[in-house]
């Protein structure tokens, strides 16, 4: 540390001195020596030589002391400084060094971090989240430009997400097939309209609803065949079991134009039923007499004949339950 040059005010006590005191003491010297003998104005100028003596005494160790104090904090504050320039350089290699880690640490994690995004990407696939797959096949080109692995990671993503759908429409298209089998009309309706939110673009969910209707409305036609060729056999039995399964695929029109051969066939039909309660009484077969009735009276409740047969219930009843005594006796 540099020495300060501090001013020094000696020089004033030599001024003091030579025009205050020493003019003072040699009046007081010749007042002295007067006959008035007056030693006031000698006293006060030995006073005041001694007073600057002293004060000049004082000055110069006051001087001395200040020196010797700036000396000692000009060597203390040395190593001090040298310590803080030893400091500042090792601060300035302490940031040299970390700006170089955060380089090395870059360097030495970039396998690391594309070995996380690739098995990133396998769980993604695993997960079925195409999009979120996708996108990290994206940051691998965009963050370490690694093209044609982000390419090659895009064709497996959308290859094995084609796989899925492909796979997702046909097991869909299968249950649909059941459906319409089973003659399931509204829910495989649904079940296609379900896939065409989820699969918009795909031309054969597109087709589904044409074709369950389609297949509708051959069924309806076979249907109709079917009931056809009933009445040409006379079958009135199957007749009126494909009329109970075509009923549902009629419209009022269609419903309206059958109407004279479908009473037909129930009168035919209500015909036979009487024929067999008929025989079943006369041979005294009482239970199957019974079993007649309740068809009758429970197929066409407002007829005539049924209301014949309801009233020879009980007495049927009662030979019945006559005839099977006698079978257990």
């Amino acid at each position: 540390m540099e020495k300060r040059n501090l001013p020094s005010f000696t020089w004033m006590y030599a001024v003091v001195l030579v025009l205050v005191a020493l003019p003072t003491f040699i009046v007081g010297v010749y007042l002295a020596t007067r006959a008035q003998a007056s030693y006031a104005m000698l006293a006060a100028g030995c006073a005041s030589i001694v007073a600057v003596l002293i004060s000049w005494a004082l000055g110069r160790a006051l001087d001395a002391t200040r020196d010797a104090s700036v000396r000692c904090l000009g060597d203390a504050m040395v190593p001090l400084n040298e310590r803080m320039q030893q400091m500042s350089v090792i601060l300035n290699q302490i940031s040299e060094q970390q700006l170089l880690s955060d380089r090395a640490k870059s360097v030495a994690y970039r396998d690391k971090d594309r070995e996380a995004l690739r098995r990133a990407i396998q769980e993604d696939l695993a997960k079925r989240d195409w999009e979120a797959a996708l996108a990290l096949a994206n940051d691998i080109e965009r963050q370490f430009g690694l093209k044609l692995e982000a390419d090659r990671f895009r064709q497996e993503i959308t290859a094995r997400w084609q796989e899925a759908q492909r796979r997702e429409i046909g097991e869909a298209v299968g249950g649909i097939d059941r459906m319409t089998r089973a003659e399931q009309w509204p829910q495989a309706l649904a079940e296609a309209e379900r896939l065409g939110k989820i699969y918009p673009n795909d031309q054969q969910v597109k087709n589904l609803p044409t074709e369950i209707e389609g297949r509708r409305a051959a069924f309806k036609r076979q249907l109709l065949s079917n009931w056809n060729e009933s009445l040409t056999r006379k079958d009135i039995d199957g007749s009126i079991e494909i009329l109970k399964q075509l009923d549902p695929y009629l419209s009022p029109q269609e419903a309206e134009q059958m109407q004279e051969p479908v009473r037909n066939v129930f009168k035919e039909k209500l015909n036979n039923l009487r024929t067999q309660f008929s025989l079943a009484v006369q041979d005294h077969k009482w239970a199957e007499a019974m079993r007649i009735g309740d068809i009758i009276a429970r197929d066409f409740p407002n007829t005539k004949i049924a209301q014949e047969v309801r009233e020879k219930m009980d007495a049927l009843r009662q030979r019945a339950e006559r005839q099977e005594e006698a079978i257990n006796a």
